[in-house]
Parts: C-alpha cells; structure tokens; sequence
C-alpha cells in the first residue's frame, strides 16, 4: 500500500510522559505541516471496510502525515490516523451498516461495520469536528506518500492539543 515512511516509531514512549521517544525523539507532528498541507492541491480517495458495506472519501495531499496512536484502543486494532475536516470526508454508502463504539468520556464515536467489523473511519475525540481516516483502508494509495509519526495516546491529555489544529480547514 503506497509508501509509508515511519518517523518516530517507538510509539511505546518508554521514557515516560515526556511526549519523547527511548531515543529522545519529538513525536509530535510539526507545526508547518498542516499549513503545507492546505497549500497543496488535494484529490479525493475512497476507502472502506472488508466487506465493502461501508464506503467513504477523504480529501487527501499527495504527501499525508498520519498518526500512530499507542492508546488502549488504536494499538489493538493498528489504526493509522489520517485526520481530516469535516468538509474533506463524504460517507458513500453504509450509514445503515455502522455501529458505533464509546469508553472512557464517551466523546470520540469509534464506527464499525456491522457486517465485517473494520473501523475504517471514526470521529475523534482529539478532533470531534473532523474525522479520522484509517490509512490502512484506503482503496489505493501507491501514488500517495504517508509518513507516520508515532502519537502518545497512553498519555492522551498531555499529548491531544497536538492534533486539534488537523481538523480545521
């Protein structure tokens, strides 16, 4: 699936609650990039779930700094944050097909397909006007250039406001 670089990967922030890496590396994502990103021109790509019920688009750059959370969640089932504004994503079909999922505050919307039980998409809680994309479930992604940086959701209060500008459009 396309090329995933992987940029701070020690995702299990083993140096405690520093927002900082077994090596020291800053895990979170660079101010400039989200300015970068709206600068450059974007194309719509689908996504969906196993089964195919549930079909999404995202409005997408060529290059896409995605997340990978170590939460209790994220971790478990290897999602790959994409986040977008709500004006960049489009449910295709499956509305009728997804089942929601809540812990903890009750504030991020974990969707699932009922049929199959990908979560290909979900409302965040660190961008509850936007949403997040799984990587992993976009249809094709070889012209599309995602670099992953790892996110501490272990430690999610220290570490959210990080995210909250990747929603705004």
């Amino acid at each position: 699936m396309g090329r995933f670089r992987c940029r701070a990967m020690d995702a299990r922030n083993k140096s405690g609650q520093d927002g900082k890496g077994a090596r020291g590396q800053n895990h979170s994502v660079p101010a400039s990039t989200d300015r970068e990103a709206d600068a450059a021109p974007r194309t719509w790509r689908a996504g969906g779930c196993h089964c195919g019920a549930v079909r999404f688009e995202a409005e997408l750059p060529s290059a896409v700094e995605a997340q990978s959370c170590n939460c209790s969640m994220c971790e478990k089932v290897g999602f790959v944050h994409v986040i977008v504004p709500e004006s960049r994503f489009r449910l295709l079909k499956g509305e009728a097909q997804l089942t929601a999922y809540t812990f903890n505050t009750g504030v991020a919307q974990h969707m699932f397909c009922r049929i199959c039980g990908v979560k290909s998409f979900y409302r965040p809680r660190s961008n509850p006007d936007g949403w997040s994309v799984n990587a992993r479930c976009l249809d094709s992604a070889d012209d599309l250039n995602i670099s992953i940086f790892a996110f501490d959701g272990r430690n999610w209060e220290a570490n959210a406001a990080s995210l909250a500008h990747l929603s705004h459009a």
